[in-house]
Parts: structure tokens; C-alpha cells; sequence
């Protein structure tokens, strides 16, 4: 990106230097929320609440507030005013996944999902290991979770839960499930990606990244999955029969700096993209036009966020930058 680019942050932002490494970042309306490697959720108006006693390690928009999972074995809720407060507590183990459909929230403790809806514990759900990986589909009917050799669908009202089984061998770090519901994919150990088109269980195999893919999401309708792990955006085609057979499209970066954080917009076909320098950009997919949005130097991209509405976008890093971008029009 030239050095004489004109950055968006300049002119249409607000950051603050958090002091803490900021894990994630998510929207309740128009209403942000970071949360912090020291425990701290830093909210609208640059609010701190101590949401943990210790690391937050995941962060989720519910209908009523933000809540997040921590390294205190703490599964909490923070309303967009006041304190946070306890829905679950399991001792010595850390909560590192959270998700969120309006009232239906849920976490994860090691093997086991627990899955609540306006604070009432609704199951429990039991995998064979570990659960790295945590979403609702677009319509809160099921959950998905990513875990060694797979990931496992859910139907979260069934009174008798018979879970679909997705196998594939080896370590799967994360979960996304296409808008429609047509595939659940997983990122993996191998710097690759997992798929699994759900009307026929056809294997969705994506490959050829340099490092490990830590964040990935579907655009708004299902036709791309943007990926970060690369130097580019890396983005499969979920229609014409793919991404099977076909390559994946690139956007922005070339200069070997990995991509770490991607965020679809929520109305558009737009992505959001971090780079391990700090540089975020925003990337329109159909002119393949970038606007340059902060400038590299505040640390690696670890947290992209956007607004309900996709005016705003919440951008972190791990030293502590964090910034609010207004994007609307004028």
C-alpha cells in the first residue's frame, strides 16, 4: 500500500491505545464492544467494564448484550449498560468459544457445547474432543462445532438430539456455515480448509495457504468465502458448482505480509481485511477496488468487526490499538 495513500481512519475514526492485546470485537445495533486480553470488554463511548479475572478468550452479540468466555472459567453476559454478570461458572476450565443468536447463546467447555436461551440452560451437547470452533446458522435452528477428525451439526430444538456427524481426518480449529445452510466449512491445522456441502456430504477440499487460516467468513449471500491466511484475501466460490475445481479469487496485499482478520459486510459484497502490519483495507469484490482504511504500525490485525447496519467497523490489534470507523455516507 503507497505511503501517500489516504487512510479513512484519519478523517472518519476515533482509536484509543487499550493497553492489552484485544482478542475480538463485536456489535450489539450500532453499539461496539472490545474484548481484551486483561479481561477488560471496552464498550460504546470507550466504556470499561472487568468482565473477567483474567484473559477474555471469546466474545459473542446476543440480543440484549455482549458475552464473553474467559480464562477464569467464566461464561458472562454484559448488558449495553452497567456490569457483567455470571451465567455459568466450571471452575479451573476455560470457556474459549461463545456464540450468539439473539436470546439463544452458548459456550464451550472442552468436549461439551452448552447451549441457553434467555439465561435457561436448554442441553448439553457432548463431542469426542475438544471444541475449537462455535456457530449458529443465519436462523438459530442449529449449531455447529468444529473438533478433531470434524465437526458435528446440531438441531437445537430437537427433543431428542440425533447430531449429524462431519468427518474428515485431523485437527479442525474453526467452523463457518454458509448463509443458506448449504455447506459447513472448517479451517485446519494444515493450512487448509474443510468443507462439507450438507444436501449430499460431498468433501469440499481447499488448500495452498501459507500460514493457518484464523478467521473466515461468508459474504452476506453465500456466493464467496473469504479467508484470511495468505499475503492476499483469499476468496472460494460457493456457486457454479464450487469451490470444488476451481481456483479461488485474490484481492489486496502481494506484499508478503499474512492476513489475519477478514469480515464480510452484512449488506454488500464487501470485505474487510487486517494484515499482520496492521494495514486494514476494505475490498469491494465486484470492481476489485480498494479503499485503504488504517495504516500499518499499530500491530498485527486481531480483531474486524461490523456494525448491524455495516456503517461502522470496529478494528484491534495485538498491542492494543483499537479504532471505530464511521464508513456511512455523507
Amino acid at each position: 500500500m503507497s505511503e501517500t495513500a489516504n487512510f479513512v481512519l484519519d478523517t472518519r475514526g476515533e482509536s484509543r491505545d487499550l493497553d492489552a492485546f484485544v482478542v475480538a470485537a463485536a456489535w450489539v445495533g450500532d453499539k461496539p464492544a472490545f474484548a481484551l486480553g486483561d479481561g477488560r470488554l471496552v464498550m460504546a463511548d470507550w466504556r470499561e467494564v472487568a468482565a473477567h479475572d483474567g484473559a477474555i478468550l471469546s466474545l459473542a452479540a446476543a440480543a440484549d448484550g455482549f458475552i464473553t468466555g474467559g480464562d477464569d472459567g467464566a461464561f458472562r453476559r454484559t448488558p449495553l449498560e452497567g456490569d457483567s454478570e455470571t451465567i455459568a461458572e466450571f471452575g479451573l476450565k476455560w470457556v474459549e468459544q461463545v456464540a450468539a443468536h439473539g436470546k439463544l447463546i452458548a459456550c464451550a467447555v472442552g468436549k461439551t457445547a452448552h447451549v441457553y436461551e434467555a439465561g435457561v440452560k436448554l442441553k448439553q451437547l457432548d463431542h469426542p474432543s475438544s471444541v475449537t470452533g462455535l456457530v449458529f446458522d443465519t436462523k438459530g435452528k442449529r449449531i455447529a462445532a468444529s473438533h478433531y477428525n470434524g465437526a458435528t451439526l446440531w438441531f437445537v430444538g430437537a427433543k431428542v438430539d440425533s447430531p449429524r456427524k462431519l468427518e474428515w481426518k485431523g485437527s479442525h480449529t474453526g467452523v463457518a456455515i454458509h448463509p443458506a445452510s448449504e455447506a459447513v466449512v472448517t479451517s485446519m491445522q494444515e493450512n487448509s480448509l474443510h468443507g462439507w456441502r450438507l444436501a449430499d456430504g460431498q468433501h469440499m477440499r481447499m488448500s495452498g495457504y501459507p500460514s493457518k487460516t484464523e478467521s473466515m467468513g461468508f459474504t452476506r449471500n453465500g456466493k464467496w468465502l473469504v479467508t484470511a491466511g495468505a499475503d492476499t484475501i483469499v476468496m472460494w466460490p460457493f456457486f457454479g458448482g464450487g469451490p470444488m475445481g476451481k481456483a479461488p479469487s485474490e484481492m489486496a496485499g502481494g506484499d508478503n505480509v499474512i492476513c489475519t482478520r477478514v469480515a464480510a459486510h452484512p449488506q454488500h459484497e464487501v470485505v474487510a481485511a487486517g494484515f499482520a502490519d496492521g494495514l486494514v483495507v476494505l475490498a469491494d469484490i465486484a470492481s476489485e477496488r480498494i479503499l485503504p482504511v488504517a495504516a500499518p504500525g499499530h500491530g498485527s490485525v486481531s480483531a474486524l468487526a461490523w456494525s448491524a447496519d455495516g456503517s461502522r467497523l470496529a478494528l484491534g490489534t495485538e498491542s492494543g490499538f483499537a479504532a471505530l470507523v464511521d464508513l456511512s455516507k455523507r
